[in-house]
């Protein structure tokens, strides 16, 4: 069994990225190119075979990887993204997943960004915002559930993804923002609450039992390696401006090759 991450090349147009809670700043490529090879060194160190897929010129958000598919164990589902511009990104996707899982694709009027989707064993709890549409939801089951999986839907605010709320950061630990998502969705996971200054710290990426988490959430940090969570921090600050985390920049899972 190997275990593989894919990841995307940051598109030089990434400063035409979408945005929907922040104003636009100005990101600087190199520095954002560095960070996501930093990022893509801590995936190797976890022990993940990294394949980076070459970016899309025009593509700015392209290097968002995560929101294009949704990889199971069975199968992998090709989504259909919420922003209208980001949907010529799934094909390069999609031919990369093929060879490791069979795949599905969704239509319209489904819309669904993959940074909506949580796993937690066999339920997919999937947030309904402005990216992913209830017929997302629907689709996203119609799929999934002849393998054994349930999807629950979950209500968030103030942010763009269910992720920027809330990620498993444990088989059962939920690490989450109160503020932005009822912890009472993840029963009967237990859950751990961000420091309080750090609302977007919610976002980390489980990679066996530890989890890449951005380095400028020090605090939060500090409660989950407290929790017992081996933590590795990694540089993010420049994809942050376009709204990323750190889930966004992979699509990570096991492959028998």
């Amino acid at each position: 069994m190997t275990l593989r991450a894919l990841t995307r090349e940051i598109s030089p147009a990434i400063t035409r990225c979408e945005l929907t809670h922040l104003a636009r700043e100005p990101i600087d490529l190199v520095r954002a190119r560095a960070e996501h090879a930093a990022y893509e060194a801590a995936l190797r160190r976890l022990g993940y075979d990294v394949e980076r897929l070459p970016a899309g010129h025009d593509q700015p958000d392209s290097v968002f990887i995560e929101d294009t598919a949704v990889v199971l164990d069975e199968l992998a589902v090709i989504t259909r993204p919420g922003a209208s511009s980001r949907r010529s990104e799934t094909s390069a996707v999609a031919d990369a997943l093929r060879r490791y899982r069979d795949v599905e694709k969704m239509r319209a009027p489904a819309t669904l960004d993959g940074g909506d989707v949580i796993r937690a064993g066999r339920r997919l709890l999937v947030g309904v915002g402005r990216r992913t549409n209830a017929a997302g939801a629907t689709a996203l089951e119609a799929l999934c559930a002849p393998h054994g999986y349930e999807v629950l839907r979950v209500v968030f605010h103030h942010c763009l993804h269910l992720k920027t709320a809330a990620t498993l950061v444990a088989e059962d630990l939920v690490l989450v923002n109160p503020a932005w998502v009822d912890v009472a969705c993840f029963a009967p996971l237990r859950t751990l609450a961000v420091h309080p200054a750090e609302p977007f710290a919610a976002n980390a990426l489980l990679v066996g039992t530890a989890v890449i988490h951005a380095e400028d959430y020090a605090r939060t940090r500090e409660r989950l390696e407290a929790a017992g969570i081996p933590v590795l921090a990694v540089p993010a600050g420049e994809l942050a401006k376009a709204e990323g985390g750190v889930t966004c920049c992979s699509l990570v899972f096991d492959t028998m090759t």
